[in-house]
């Protein structure tokens, strides 16, 4: 499993930032089972439709959100279920550099193999992380 972060998938979805080109790889690589199912945490698609929202327009967001939860790839992760141990993740980071998102991804991650798709350099370092493109 592998975990998507909102960084991997604005890049993929927006052909003009910074990191498209090197998350196109990386997610065909996804599509094609390398990593087995993708998860899709209740905040990360926060972030993401927020993002796509300001930046583009409404419908450009509910598009994604359309196409995130319906992909077959993707599993949606209901962020209420580990909100405590999200929280003690957040509270006991050592650089303090990690969003609470951050730390709810860092907190599944660890628990589903250790594996984000991501470009933020935050999680660069994090004990039980590794992450995507490299």
């Amino acid at each position: 499993m592998i975990v998507l972060d909102s960084s991997f998938l604005i890049a993929w979805h927006n052909s003009l930032d910074v990191h498209h080109r090197r998350a196109a790889p990386v997610m065909q690589r996804f599509l094609d089972g390398e990593w087995g199912p993708g998860l899709l945490l209740e905040y990360v698609l926060l972030e993401v439709v927020t993002f796509i929202a300001i930046k583009r327009r409404l419908a450009a967001a509910s598009s994604v959100a359309n196409l995130l939860l319906r992909a077959r790839e993707i599993e949606f992760i209901p962020c209420s279920d580990f909100f405590l141990e999200t929280l003690e993740t957040f509270r006991t980071q050592v650089h303090g550099s990690l969003s609470f998102t951050d730390a709810a991804i860092v907190t599944v991650a660890r628990r589903s193999g250790g594996l984000v798709a991501t470009f933020d350099t935050g999680f660069r370092g994090m004990e039980g992380i590794a992450i995507v493109p490299a």
